[in-house]
C-alpha cells in the first residue's frame, strides 16, 4: 500500500530565514497553469496588483479591485504546491485605518488561503504592518518605487538617484523591519543605495530593478518572458513567448483562410 505525503509548502518564516543565505527566487503569477509551472523553481510566487496592466490593459495598476486579486490569488492556489504565495493588497484595500486593512488582509487569506499579504509603502505603513503582523497576518513590505503611488511620484521612476533621498528610502526599510515584515521588495532604486540597505536591515530584500545584492530578485513574469508591449529598461527577457503567440496564431489563421487547416484524424470517418 502506499502511502500518500503531503509536501511542506514554504511559508513566510522560511523565507525571513533566508536572510544572507541562498538566494531566493520569485515571480508574479496570474493564472493556476503558470503557477504549477513556475513552482518547480521558485521560492514564492506575487499574485501582484500589476495583473491589472499585463492582463487586463490598464494604464496602471490602481483601478484593480479587491475581488479580482483574490480571483487570482485562488488560482495561482490551485496551481502552486510549494512555493509560498503572497497576494498584493491593491489601491485603496488597506490605507484607511490598520483596522481597515486588517479586514481586507484577513479576507485575502481566508479565500484565497495564501501564506502572506503585500502593501505598499514605508513609515506611513508601520503602524498598519504592526498591527497585522501581531494578528497574525504575515506581511511583506514594498519601498522605493511603489506603483500605487505612481500619481504622487509623477512616473516609474527610480528612486535614490541622488543621495539626498538616501536617508528617506532607508528610514522606509528600517521601519518595515522593526514593524515585523518577514521581508521587503526593493523596486527601481539606485543600486548602490539598494546593496546598503540589504546589508544594515535583518530582513530578506526582494529586488526588481534594485542590485544584485538583494537576497532575492523578482520580475512580473509576462515582462521576462517577453509577453508584455512595455517592458521596465531594468528587465531582462529570458523568453520571446510573444513572438512565438503570433507566429502561432498567424500560421493558423493562414491555413484558415487558405483552407488547408487540416480536420482531426478519423473525427469525419464515415463507416458503412
Amino acid at each position: 500500500m502506499s502511502v500518500h505525503k503531503d509536501q511542506k509548502r514554504i511559508s513566510a518564516p522560511d523565507i525571513a530565514a533566508r536572510k544572507g543565505g541562498d538566494p531566493i527566487v520569485a515571480l508574479t503569477s496570474y493564472h493556476a497553469h503558470t503557477a504549477a509551472i513556475a513552482d518547480k523553481y521558485v521560492d514564492f510566487l506575487l499574485v501582484g496588483d500589476s495583473l491589472g496592466m499585463v492582463m487586463h490593459g490598464f494604464e496602471t495598476t490602481l483601478p484593480v479591485p479587491l475581488e479580482l486579486m483574490i480571483m487570482h490569488g485562488r488560482a495561482v492556489m490551485r496551481g502552486a504546491k510549494r512555493s509560498l504565495v503572497v497576494v498584493d493588497m491593491p489601491f485603496g484595500s488597506y490605507e484607511e485605518s490598520p483596522a481597515h486593512a486588517f479586514h481586507n488582509a484577513a479576507r485575502v487569506i481566508k479565500e484565497t488561503q495564501c501564506g502572506a499579504i503585500k502593501l505598499e509603502g514605508g513609515r506611513r505603513m508601520g503602524e498598519t504592518i504592526r498591527f497585522l503582523t501581531d494578528r497574525g497576518i504575515p506581511v511583506m513590505a514594498h519601498i522605493g518605487l511603489t506603483p500605487q503611488s505612481i500619481n504622487v511620484l509623477g512616473g516609474f521612476k527610480t528612486q535614490g538617484r541622488k543621495r539626498d533621498q538616501w536617508a528617506e528610502i532607508e528610514e522606509d526599510a528600517r521601519i518595515v523591519a522593526e514593524a515585523g515584515a518577514f521581508s521587503v521588495v526593493l523596486e527601481a532604486i539606485a543600486e548602490p543605495l539598494a546593496a546598503k540597505i540589504t546589508s544594515a536591515i535583518p530582513i530578506p530584500t526582494i529586488g526588481i530593478g534594485a542590485s544584485a545584492k538583494c537576497d532575492g530578485q523578482i520580475l512580473v513574469m509576462e515582462d521576462m518572458l517577453g509577453l508584455s508591449p512595455r517592458v521596465p529598461k531594468f528587465v531582462r527577457e529570458f523568453g520571446e513567448v510573444g513572438k512565438a503567440i503570433e507566429k502561432a496564431i498567424s500560421s493558423y489563421a493562414m491555413e484558415v483562410r487558405t483552407r488547408s487547416f487540416p480536420a482531426p484524424a478519423n473525427t469525419y470517418d464515415v463507416k458503412d
